[in-house]
């Protein structure tokens, strides 16, 4: 097997279909019973920060610590934790952020990932892991009926998220950081090549981000 990463190739595209296809599995197991439901919730959640820690442990191990451009600030890692925060607890905000965004921002991801080391690396085999579970787990959650976003979700977290880009802004200006490429594009392909030059793919993004809350909310809002 080649260790490159062809984007939509064969081993891309498999990862793609096990994302929804382990999402249904895992609602069919949660819904034989209200302890089944809290144990799927509780192991996936355990996984997930497991997972993240790992991760945490590895780059402290090879990189050491750095500020200000090592640290979780990222959308991705934003919703991971809240999704980890929702699963053990169901709590209705952190559910609905995570999903919309959660869902939105790591659906994006493996769609089109910004890799940065070969397939067949911890780099990449934890970029997938972090960003499939975290959509595997909202959508298990939504599937088995545990949680569902309320009337007006969409508004509400679209706002929560634009205050907290405008705080990263902030960040960013002060650090010369470029967290949530706020300040330039991704280096891999991605949906923000076609959106125009900075600060122009910002409100592209934005445009985008909405759409896709949309979208998630259509075939559940009624």
């Amino acid at each position: 097997m080649s260790n490159h990463f062809y984007l939509f190739g064969p081993v891309h595209l498999l990862i793609l279909a096990s994302v929804p296809a382990m999402a249904i599995l895992l609602s069919m197991a949660a819904r034989h019973s209200g302890k089944s439901a809290r144990w799927t919730r509780y192991t996936l959640g355990g996984l997930l920060a497991l997972n993240e820690l790992a991760w945490y442990a590895y780059r402290l191990r090879f990189e050491g610590f750095r500020f200000p451009e090592g640290l979780p600030l990222e959308l991705c890692d934003l919703t991971l934790w809240l999704t980890v925060f929702a699963l053990f607890t169901l709590n209705p905000i952190a559910f609905e952020i995570a999903y919309f965004a959660g869902i939105g921002g790591s659906g994006m991801a493996l769609l089109t990932p910004d890799l940065w080391a070969p397939l067949a690396s911890y780099p990449t085999i934890y970029f997938f892991l972090a960003h499939g579970m975290v959509v595997i787990c909202l959508l298990m959650v939504l599937w088995s009926k545990q949680a569902k976003p309320r009337p007006g979700s969409p508004w509400k977290v679209f706002g929560a998220l634009n205050a907290y880009v405008a705080a990263i802004a902030v960040f960013n200006a002060i650090f010369n950081t470029n967290y949530m490429y706020l300040c330039s594009k991704p280096a891999g392909a991605s949906i923000i090549d076609f959106l125009g030059p900075w600060p122009v793919y910002v409100f592209g993004c934005e445009a985008i981000a909405l759409a896709i809350f949309w979208l998630l909310w259509l075939p559940i809002r009624s």
